[in-house]
């Protein structure tokens, strides 16, 4: 074989430095400081301590272990704080004052430090050492070492701790109705794309109204629509919560024939099926849109999802059962259609703003409230817009809905100079450079105090200009404005954009909070949030917050603000402003 010096030359200078450098032995490391390994201890290790003087004193076993001498003695408080493990002081306090005060010997197992750094487990008995008249003077402790044990037993601690605090799958439920939520479908069905072939349909789900029963629990009619479903799937099939009163079945593998046979077989269940809730019995409506996807076709998930959702929109007008989608929509007309639908529900009014208040925990006044977009659907029912942003977002047609969101907002804080407002802006609009400047010019046109106003950016959000996005949070903070990260601790991005921006607030995402009280893992993190946002000069608002008890755990960890159900539900904006905080008056 070659030398490595023949086949690659090396140039003069570097042979000439190499040739000057000390030679290692293929087996010779480079010498590192390393702490000497411990050898057995063959004497007995134990210590004495006297009152009189304060002093220990211990044999040459425990030296060896302690890698000091044995004649190296010290004061009892000095060996206590330099030997025994920071975490295991109190153990050790407790273990001296109950063999003193008890008069009897005391086991504990606790662990010790080397003099250089390292540290290991002993059990240890104290025993008290007495006069004849029972006054105790002084302790005797004999010491084993255990690491071998102890290091097994946090091992098996270890991994059943990891065990109960992983989640089993990636793909994560919705509370309200056990169904996979939108995301982790749409995750799902981008495998099944990469897989082959197969159809996507998703279902509406209504309570017909015809038999005169009125009935507002839509997420207990879906949760027992999805039962039903169940029941009837194949089992490759999945299905996932699409939206409000939306479900979404996956039928990977399906020919375009049997998912048309499907689809029909679901709807038609899900119409003959009478429901039983806790306050009615009753039928449900159901329409149905199917898309058919191939593998390598241009159309993602979400461009499916769009479909499916439209295509069951197009059955409820036309009163059929189904609406079949043989092919996606080509990519090339996609996004010019999704704008005008998007320009057609800002136009006619489809969008509406909710607020939710938010308390701060040191006065127990709602000094903010977050502005939340809700859509209008056909009968004029508001629901969760998370589906048209969702679409929205990933065919750049957000950014004019994020508009129509800051106008309303700066119209609302003109009218109520006393509130102060927090408002959602997506990751592709804060790096559009187009939006400081809107922005600027509207709070001059509205002459908002713009203190009022903070302005969030999603975690989870992908931002398409980081510098466009740093320079608006830079303009909106000169100008008196606020910034905050919403969904802390949901996604990658947390920590770095504490230093890419000058955040003010931070809301720790929900998850980590609705469990709280119970979960002991979720009391850590929360607990490492807060003290990492109180480093940086950072508030923090915790979501989800539904009970007493959450709201007083999160005064003990240091939060600075809440919001939930709690604190309050999301009611229309228009019930913050004065004409009906005047009319609420008159009637009182």
């Amino acid at each position: 074989m070659t030398a490595p010096d023949e086949r690659f030359p090396r140039p003069r200078a570097l042979r000439d430095r190499l040739s000057r450098r000390p030679r290692m032995s293929p087996n010779q490391g480079p010498q590192l400081p390393l702490p000497e390994p411990r050898t057995p201890v063959e004497d007995e290790a134990w210590f004495t301590y006297r009152a009189a003087g304060e002093e220990i004193v211990w044999s040459d076993g425990l030296a060896v272990l302690l890698g000091r001498p044995a004649t190296d003695s010290g004061l009892s408080r000095q060996i206590l704080s330099k030997h025994v493990h920071t975490e295991d002081h109190s153990k050790a306090l407790g273990a001296i004052t109950q063999a003193w005060t008890g008069r009897e010997p005391v086991r504990t197992t606790v662990r010790l430090v080397r003099s250089d750094g390292g540290w290991f487990d002993v059990d240890c008995r104290l025993e008290p050492i007495t006069d004849p008249d029972g006054t105790v003077h002084g302790l005797r402790g004999t010491l084993r070492d255990v690491s071998a044990r102890e290091r097994a037993r946090r091992e098996v601690a270890r991994l059943s701790r990891r065990g109960e605090t992983v989640q089993a799958s990636v793909i994560e439920r919705d509370p309200s109705t056990g169904l996979m939520t939108r995301a982790r479908f749409a995750d799902e069905l981008d495998r099944a794309q990469r897989r082959g072939g197969g159809a996507l349909l998703i279902v509406r789900v209504e309570p017909d109204h015809t038999d005169g029963v009125r009935f507002d629990g839509n997420t207990e009619l879906l949760q027992r629509a999805a039962r039903v479903l169940e029941g009837i799937v194949r089992p490759d099939d999945m299905l996932g919560h699409a939206g409000p009163n939306e479900i979404a079945v996956l039928l990977p593998g399906a020919s375009w024939v049997m998912a048309r046979r499907q689809a029909d077989l679901f709807v038609e269940a899900l119409r003959t099926q009478p429901f039983v809730l806790p306050d009615a019995w009753l039928r449900a409506r159901a329409w149905a849109g199917l898309v058919r996807f191939r593998p390598g076709g241009e159309a993602g998930s979400h461009d499916l999802l769009i479909d499916a959702d439209h295509a069951w929109r197009q059955a409820r007008e036309a009163n059929r059962p189904v609406t079949l989608v043989a092919d996606p929509i080509a990519v090339r007309d996609r996004q010019g259609t999704y704008r005008d639908r998007v320009a057609a529900a800002l136009g006619t009014d489809r969008f509406t703003l909710y607020a939710q208040p938010i308390l701060e925990l040191q006065t127990n006044r709602v000094l903010r409230h977050e502005l939340l977009l809700r859509v209008l659907d056909e009968a004029g029912g508001h629901q969760s817009p998370t589906h048209v942003l969702d679409a929205a977002e990933r065919l750049d047609a957000i950014y004019d809905i994020d508009l129509w969101v800051v106008e309303r907002a700066l119209e609302l804080a003109a009218e109520r100079s006393d509130l102060s407002l927090q408002i959602n802006l997506s990751g592709r609009s804060v790096g559009d450079p187009r939006l400081t400047a809107e922005v600027e010019a509207l709070i001059e046109r509205y002459a908002v105090n713009p203190e009022q106003l903070t302005f969030e950016i999603t975690e989870t959000a992908l931002i398409g200009n980081l510098s466009e996005a740093r320079h608006f949070a830079d303009r909106i903070r000169d100008l008196g404005c606020q910034l905050a990260l919403d969904d802390f601790g949901s996604g990658y991005a947390s920590f770095r954009y504490l230093r890419l921006f000058p955040i003010d607030l931070v809301k720790i995402d929900g998850e980590y909070v609705v469990d709280l009280v119970r979960n002991p893992e979720d009391q850590v993190l929360v607990r490492a949030l807060v003290q990492v946002c109180q480093a940086y000069g950072i508030h923090t608002v915790a979501e989800f917050v539904q009970d007493e008890a959450t709201l007083r755990m999160l005064r003990e960890l240091g939060v600075d603000f809440v919001q939930g159900y709690l604190i309050g539900r999301p009611a229309p904006v228009e019930e913050l402003r004065p004409q009906t905080r005047l009319r609420r008056s008159n009637r009182a």
